[in-house]
């Protein structure tokens, strides 16, 4: 898998890459058993009014359903495809386990048409197989973490994440997380083997405005090119500076590192060491 660079024949093409998905996807369409429609809420919420900024348009998308559970215990699956996923950084893999029963799951890296995989307790540490975190040795990368036992995956889902399991103490897992945190996870919870796949989705480089719009992304506006009513950075003659001890959000809270976790928040003492 690599990145296709563009000829510079245009401002929008100069330094514009994309992922060769061909490299990787064996399959265009995906199964129709597993979509299903996609409506857009550009940012609303239910009464209308627009709860997060810079959110509306793009182009139209099918959801794949993911089974992010995982909950087909013991039964082995032969992976028929990798899709294209426009919901996600990542690739999906399709499954047919030998039921006939078809579900996609997040595709790590190195899985491969025609490999099989299973979800059970006793299963092999290889590339796709699902475990509970007790079963899996110290050192193992992994992804698809639950936090929860049977809510589904919820912690390194996205390309080119992993997370590792550093050690194990009184019925919890230390799993060091993508972004340097460590946290305790209960060793029933599970998680499959291996890194999320699609690992130059980072290095990727829109190129243009219109690839962003593409994605349902809208213009972000500084707030120091705003009026005073309009943002707290606003105003002034020229090039102004903040005007205030730190910066801003529009509605006068502090942001750009101040952090906002509740410190009473239930889940603060299964936090080890904070992130980066």
């Amino acid at each position: 898998m690599g990145l296709k660079s563009y000829k510079p024949t245009s401002p929008g093409t100069r330094g514009k890459t994309v992922i060769n998905h061909n490299e990787v996807v064996t399959r265009n369409k995906p199964e129709k058993s597993l979509v299903v429609g996609l409506r857009k809420k550009g940012g609303r919420n239910n009464t209308g009014k627009i709860t997060v900024r810079h959110q509306g348009g793009g182009n139209k998308r099918l959801y794949r359903i993911i089974d992010f559970k995982r909950n087909k215990i013991d039964i082995p699956a032969k992976v028929s495809a990798l899709e294209y996923d426009p919901n996600r950084s990542a690739y999906i893999a399709l499954l047919t386990y030998v039921d006939g029963e078809k579900s996609y799951i997040i595709a790590p890296q190195g899985l491969r048409v025609g490999d099989k995989v299973i979800s059970s307790e006793n299963a092999e540490i290889s590339i796709g197989n699902c475990l509970p975190l007790g079963n899996i040795p110290v050192g193992t990368f992994i992804h698809n973490i639950e936090l929860v036992r049977g809510n589904g995956a919820v912690i390194s889902r996205s390309a080119g994440t992993a997370s590792q399991i550093v050690a194990k103490e009184g019925g919890y897992a230390h799993v060091r997380l993508t972004s340097g945190e460590i946290r305790k996870i209960h060793l029933d919870c599970r998680a499959t083997i291996g890194q999320v796949g699609n690992l130059d989705h980072e290095n990727v480089n829109l190129g243009k405005a219109g690839t962003k719009r593409y994605l349902g992304i809208r213009p972000t506006v500084r707030g120091s090119a705003m009026n005073p009513i309009d943002h707290p950075h606003g105003g002034g003659e020229g090039k102004a500076k903040i005007g205030h001890a730190g910066p801003l959000t529009p509605w006068g809270k502090p942001t750009l590192g101040y952090k906002t976790r509740n410190k009473k928040k239930i889940s603060n003492k299964f936090i080890i060491k904070r992130r980066k």
